[in-house]
Order: C-alpha cells, then sequence, then structure tokens
C-alpha cells in the first residue's frame, strides 16, 4: 500500500525504486541556484531517505505529481525512459478564453527568449515541441484544458498556449495576470474600501494531474495522479458560479 506522509508534502507512493511526490506549489523541485535556502523538495526528501535521485522537474509555481529515484539503477532505468518520451505527463491548465478546436496539437518549436534571461518563446530556430490538449470544461471567458506532453520543453505549455492567444489564466511570465480575483467574473463584487482584494489563485493555474510510467524493476505500467489542490479547486468553483456560459 502506498505510504503517506501527513506533513505539508504528500508521497502518493513509494517503494524500494520510487517517490511519487504531490508537490505543492510553495516548493521547488531542486535547489534554487541563486538562494538554496529557498525550500524544495530535493533537499526535503533527501533529510527523509538514504538516497534520493532527480528524475524530472516541474516549475516552482506548478503543483502536482513529482518521480523521484531511491537508486541508481531506477534512476538511469526512469532517466532513459523519460529522454526516450517512454513516459505519460498530463497536466490541467485554466486558461484565458474558448478555443474553437476542443481538441488539437500545437506543434511549434521553442528556443530561449534572447530579450529576457530564463525564458522561452516559440520560434521556427528553436527545438521541437509538441503540446495535445483537450477541453474539459469551459466557462464564459475561461476554459479547463487537459494537457499531453510530447515533448518536455522549458515552460512549454505555457509558451504554446500563450503562442496561439490564449496563455495562462494566471501567469505573469506569459499571461497578463499576477492572480485571480473573484471581482473578474463576480458581477457587482464589493469589498470594504479600507481592504485590498486578495486573489483566490496567486500563481500559475497549472496542475501536474497524471503520471504513467514504466516501472524500472518490474516494467509493469503504472499511474498515479493527484487530486487538483485547494486553490485551484475553488478557483473553478467560483467560475462554475460565475462565469458559466450563457445557454
Amino acid at each position: 500500500m502506498p505510504k503517506r506522509n501527513k506533513q505539508l508534502i504528500e508521497i502518493v507512493f513509494e517503494d524500494d525504486d520510487l517517490l511519487i511526490v504531490n508537490k505543492p506549489p510553495s516548493f521547488y523541485s531542486i535547489p534554487d541556484r541563486y538562494n538554496p535556502n529557498i525550500p524544495n523538495l530535493y533537499t526535503y526528501l533527501q533529510q527523509k531517505y538514504e538516497e534520493v535521485y532527480v528524475v524530472h522537474r516541474l516549475d516552482a509555481e506548478t503543483s502536482g505529481i513529482i518521480c523521484f529515484a531511491k537508486n541508481k539503477e531506477a534512476h538511469r532505468k526512469l532517466s532513459q525512459d523519460f529522454e526516450k518520451r517512454r513516459v505519460d505527463k498530463t497536466y490541467l491548465a485554466v486558461i484565458h478564453g474558448r478555443l474553437i478546436q476542443k481538441e488539437g496539437t500545437i506543434d511549434l518549436k521553442i528556443k530561449e527568449n534572447p530579450m529576457r534571461r530564463g525564458t522561452m518563446r516559440a520560434n521556427k530556430s528553436g527545438k521541437k515541441a509538441v503540446t495535445h490538449y483537450k477541453i474539459v470544461e469551459e466557462f464564459k471567458n475561461y476554459s479547463v484544458v487537459e494537457v499531453l506532453l510530447e515533448t518536455g520543453r522549458m515552460h512549454q505549455i505555457r509558451v504554446h498556449f500563450q503562442a496561439i492567444g490564449h496563455p495562462l489564466a494566471v501567469d505573469e511570465v506569459y499571461g497578463d495576470g499576477d492572480g485571480f480575483y473573484l471581482s473578474s467574473v463576480k458581477k457587482r463584487y464589493h469589498i470594504d474600501k479600507f481592504e485590498e482584494e486578495r486573489p483566490i489563485l496567486k500563481r500559475l493555474s497549472l496542475h501536474a494531474f497524471r503520471l504513467t510510467l514504466n516501472h524500472p524493476t518490474s516494467g509493469e505500467k503504472v499511474t498515479f495522479e493527484a487530486a487538483l489542490p485547494k486553490d485551484i479547486a475553488i478557483m473553478l468553483k467560483q467560475l462554475r458560479k460565475y462565469n458559466q456560459v450563457a445557454i
């Protein structure tokens, strides 16, 4: 049976080879190069286990399923599978607007943006990047999209949806929002003049929902999922209440 962790970090599953973690958005995947004291999963797990190896990463503000290896051989096999695209990574994203095509593929090459260090952009001279998507819920001004990555470029989902004119609902870098506020969807929203409205969601509207991989020892195909975190779940509750599509 999977072992649960009652602390902030939820261990979704572990055995002799794997550590599957539900990453909260407040944690980095690995230590920050400039400030290693920022909370991160790798350091946290190192303090709990004798051996921990990084297999892949999630953006700091992205929540959800992430995999670590517990020994060198498992790390080698998992890393090969990630590199050779034998792993399925499925995300849920809340984006601006409504797509005409409810299911499709975004095939746009990506390269580093020379005008802004640490960011990417769609560019014909970049590396191949393919994103498959499917609309799972629509609102008047937003959509919930299930995203399956064929490639794993840096910021791929964020860049691709920005490139087609539907950036993430909350994304300070690739979008125009620093948070999702109830006042943006609720008519006649009122707050005391001496108070400041707080955002319901103040980080990327992106969640790593599902991960399917081959177990490094048994070879069995296994799937792990992480339910939506509280902040995105509350956002969707408000959208269902105040931003429904007119019939």
